[in-house]
């Protein structure tokens, strides 16, 4: 079969004029990044519109056998506009930490991509640039603001704004800078984060339009002054310009899928060390212009899906209508005990010992946050009828719907049967659809919302937290951002902190190892674990396979 990147440059793709004339959407309305990108006019979402219903798909806890949860979204879409339904797909960008990386790049595989692949995992539209220049600006102007008297008494051993770049890069996670006399700023110890942890990445994803992305912008919380205040990033004068430097960025980017519908890719955050969703004005824009809306959340269903329901849809008043939970039989091995060089041999033993993850994944998305639940099974050529059997056997048994998806081999065809459950799905709601269970209420206390999450979402028996972030948590209580919701980063290899507990752990306690404050998105990140907010990159990256020819094929992208 061919690779991704082979299949990719070989599709057919359609002006990107006609996909926005699809979608009604008139040349005013869409400004062109070449012959098969566009921008949508962000403003559009001030129009009366109507609203679609939101699909959500989600997985389980991720393993290196790889679960197919983007490639599952594609295909899911493109089979729902093969059924007749109009129908948008809405995904996050890719960041080029993880392209050149481990993980590859994220267009969906196979027979089911959003396309032009290369254009999508590799700068894109720039808007990753963007957002890493606002980050990287702000915390210029806090330097130089120390440099320049100090007029908001900034103490330099409390400035909490990292710079950040959009690579895995280890060396850059702590570093000393400003050395080297006086001319050259004040020395300290400081750190670069990956741009997609930057809360300017939270920041944008979660603005409504330009003056809330300024307003969020401006409550960044920056550094805190010698008698403990906080200093924002408006008390620094650069909220204006980080948002000049975002002006284009915001309005969502339209491509397509290699069926050629319509799809909006916008935004990137990571779902273990950030919130996970691509941007909420790319959500609202495919909900106004499609009758149904496919969109994903990072990672597993404990991390992207929790924090997709509990921080994007209570800020931005959404709910999905149906939640599909992606699981491969493969991963359901690994979660069982399987060693990887063994993932192809049969066993319905550790498929079942393995769906213990599944199962539980499921049962927080149906009886915690009361959402109906689809189960989508990535099909393999090495799963057998009897393994195939196991995991529909335990769906039935917790009453949910199961479907086999061969959308990597065979498209949006391959997905009409997972099609067909969630229209059923959602068409057997009630009337209003089914409201979201929040996993804490918004008035708990830090502490109690991350309990709330760790006992029942991660189904941890407690919470220890470190000194550190005793003192973080409590002080940002003090200061009033006690009513925020909190934002766990942590390992997305087990619902414990712990990336070896596979299956469902039980009897585990989380360790809160520190705590952030995101003022501007409006969160508090909670981090667990070795979590780190700077990836390295493993000991052969994918960028070593990467490389391009004298015409300019890129080859090597998958």
């Amino acid at each position: 079969m061919k690779s991704d990147i082979e299949i990719a440059q070989a599709a057919q793709m359609q002006p990107i004029t006609q996909v926005a004339e699809k979608l009604g959407l008139t040349e005013d309305e869409i400004s062109l990044y070449g012959k098969y990108k566009a921008k949508i006019d962000h403003r559009l979402l001030q129009q009366p519109h109507k609203q679609g219903k939101l699909i959500l798909v989600t997985a389980i806890s991720p393993t290196p056998a790889g679960e197919g949860k983007t490639t599952t979204s594609v295909g899911l879409a493109d089979a729902m506009n093969a059924l007749g339904k109009k129908t948008m797909l809405c995904l996050r960008e890719p960041s080029l930490g993880p392209v050149f990386g481990v993980k590859g790049g994220a267009a969906g595989g196979g027979y089911a991509q959003v396309v032009p692949m290369e254009d999508i995992n590799l700068h894109f539209t720039g808007d990753l640039h963007a957002i890493g220049a606002a980050n990287n600006l702000l915390a210029a102007m806090v330097d130089n603001s120390v440099y320049q008297g100090n007029p908001h008494n900034i103490d330099p051993r409390r400035i909490v704004w990292k710079r950040c770049v959009d690579m895995n890069d280890r060396q850059l996670r702590f570093v000393v800078d400003g050395i080297g006399g006086k001319v050259n700023g004040t020395p300290r110890e400081d750190g670069f984060d990956i741009t997609v942890a930057s809360e300017v990445m939270a920041i944008f994803c979660l603005a409504t339009d330009l003056e809330d992305l300024k307003a969020r912008l401006s409550r960044i919380v920056v550094a805190y002054s010698y008698d403990g205040k906080p200093v924002t990033a408006g008390d620094i004068g650069a909220a204006g310009a980080m948002t000049a430097l975002l002006k284009d960025a915001i309005d969502p980017n339209l491509v397509q899928t290699l069926e050629n519908n319509p799809a909006i890719i916008h935004g990137g955050p990571f779902a273990n060390i950030a919130h996970g969703c691509n941007s909420v004005m790319a959500t609202k824009l495919s909900l106004s212009l499609a009758d149904y809306v496919v969109t994903e959340a990072g990672f597993g269903a404990d991390l992207g899906a929790e924090k997709f329901l509990d921080i994007k849809c209570r800020m931005a008043g959404l709910a999905p209508s149906a939640v599909v939970l992606v699981a491969t039989v493969r991963a359901l091995k690994h979660h069982g005990g399987c060693p990887k060089t063994e993932l192809n041999q049969p066993s319905v033993e550790l498929v079942k010992a393995g769906a213990a993850n599944l199962a539980r994944h499921i049962d927080n998305m149906k009886n915690q946050f009361g959402l109906p639940v689809c189960v989508a099974v990535n099909a393999f050529p090495t799963d057998t009828p009897e393994e195939l059997a196991a995991v529909e056997e335990l769906c039935a048994e917790m009453g949910v719907p199961c479907a086999l998806s061969e959308v990597f081999a065979k498209g949006g065809e391959g997905g009409k049967a997972l099609a067909e459950q969630v229209l059923k799905l959602i068409e057997s709601a009630p009337e209003g659809g089914c409201p979201i269970r929040y996993t804490y209420p918004a008035e708990a206390s830090l502490t109690e919302k991350i309990e709330a999450v760790c006992k029942n979402i991660y189904r941890a028996d407690g919470v220890t937290y470190s000194p550190a972030a005793k003192k973080a948590l409590d002080e940002f209580t003090a200061l009033g951002y006690g009513s925020l919701p909190v934002c766990i980063a942590k390992t997305q290899y087990s619902f414990s902190d712990d990336a070896k507990l596979l299956a469902a752990p039980e009897h585990f306690t989380m360790n809160v190892r520190d705590a952030r404050l995101s003022a501007g998105a409006g969160f508090v990140v909670v981090i667990m674990g070795n979590i780190m907010t700077m990836p390295g990159l493993p000991k052969k990256p994918a960028a070593e396979s990467i490389d391009v020819d004298a015409n300019g094929k890129i080859t090597g992208l998958f």
